[in-house]
């Protein structure tokens, strides 16, 4: 028995971290998916130690709390599923457990602006966000409240990690995501990470992380402000996403240790109610601008979106419907999808590989 599960666990090592980034944990499809392939609690509980263990020994940089968040939110929503022994903690306990973790890590604020801060936010967003990311959010809003502004950013660079991190907060918009792509893009900045939310009251709080281009840090920061500066200026109407591209800075070339084949996936049994569009591709800078705006050119709405970056090969996972709402069911059109995203992934590669 030890040895066909330690085969077992071999053999899908790689599962859990790609469920916990690459699907929409909210979905209860995903968790149904989950299940059945891990389909014990025991097996469950090793496979979330191998993971972690897994993703910490890659390198610095790799393990970050979000991931951490993500791991435990698809264990505890697995685990009622094996049934076989004592659930630990429900959905809703998860998510108050969470919110009273704010309470006490700022108990200094007022109750009011607490509880207005706690208001504003689905359950979702408790079970994803690690509880330093939540605390920072916190205060992005109440400064921007504060100032009476609908718009603000703030940006942190992590050089252990190798990140540059741009936090937006702004009204939701179809197009925001390809705006700050788009944003990025022009810049010459990789984006290896995405965090996308939006709150009850039709704001839309998104976490980007760039790859690091400056050794010190204030070179890092300065970089990041003017990406921020551009995205303030697309949301304002004052400049136009195209030129912004346009202009955008040549990224540095490098060689690829690996050849990744483009491919686009569409599936529609991974959800009851959405298609699911997965892209895989070499990453570099303005792929995933490339990617949104052919999504949004092709008025498919996006309800979620769950960006990953593994070593040199980007895994994009959007859940997507039509402007009804519903599925894309027609083959006609997931032909002309595939294509127009298979092309998005190959654009502008050969900058990458100088000749």
């Amino acid at each position: 028995v030890e040895a066909e599960t330690a085969t077992w666990l071999v053999e899908h090592h790689l599962v859990m971290s790609t469920f916990a980034q690459s699907r929409d944990l909210n979905d209860p499809k995903t968790i149904r998916d989950f299940a059945d392939l891990v389909q014990s609690r025991e097996r469950l509980k090793l496979l979330l130690v191998l993971t972690v263990a897994d993703l910490r020994a890659v390198g610095p940089g790799v393990w970050t709390g979000w991931k951490g968040q993500l791991l435990r939110n698809l264990y505890f929503e697995t685990e009622p599923l094996l049934g076989g022994g004592h659930i630990t903690l429900t959905r809703s306990e998860r998510v108050t457990r969470a919110q009273d973790a704010l309470r006490e890590k700022l108990a200094d604020w007022p109750k009011t602006d607490l509880e207005r801060f706690i208001d504003r936010h689905y359950p979702a967003y408790w079970l994803r966000t690690d509880l330093d990311v939540i605390a920072e959010h916190a205060r992005l809003i109440r400064d921007a409240d504060a100032q009476r502004k609908s718009l603000a950013i703030h940006i942190a660079t992590h050089a252990f990690r190798g990140v540059t991190e741009i936090t937006l907060l702004a009204p939701n918009h179809p197009r925001l995501l390809a705006m700050v792509a788009g944003a990025c893009a022009g810049a010459g900045a990789n984006i290896v990470d995405a965090q996308i939310s939006t709150t009850r009251d039709g704001m839309a709080l998104d976490t980007v992380q760039l790859e690091r281009e400056f050794d010190h840090g204030e070179d890092e920061e300065r970089r990041a402000k003017r990406i921020a500066a551009t995205i303030e200026r697309l949301l304002k109407g004052e400049v136009r996403l195209a030129d912004v591209v346009a202009a955008k800075k040549k990224p540095k070339a490098r060689l690829s240790a690996f050849t990744v084949e483009p491919q686009v996936v569409i599936d529609n049994t991974l959800s009851d109610a959405l298609t699911v569009i997965e892209i895989n591709g070499l990453d570099r800078p303005g792929l995933l601008y490339d990617v949104t705006r052919e999504i949004s050119d092709m008025n498919l709405d996006i309800a979620s979106a769950h960006i990953a970056t593994f070593g040199e090969k980007a895994v994009d996972v959007f859940y997507v419907t039509d402007l009804t709402g519903k599925k894309i069911t027609s083959s006609s059109r997931e032909s002309i999808i595939r294509d127009r995203l298979t092309k998005a992934l190959t654009a502008r590669s050969a900058a990458l590989v100088p000749a």
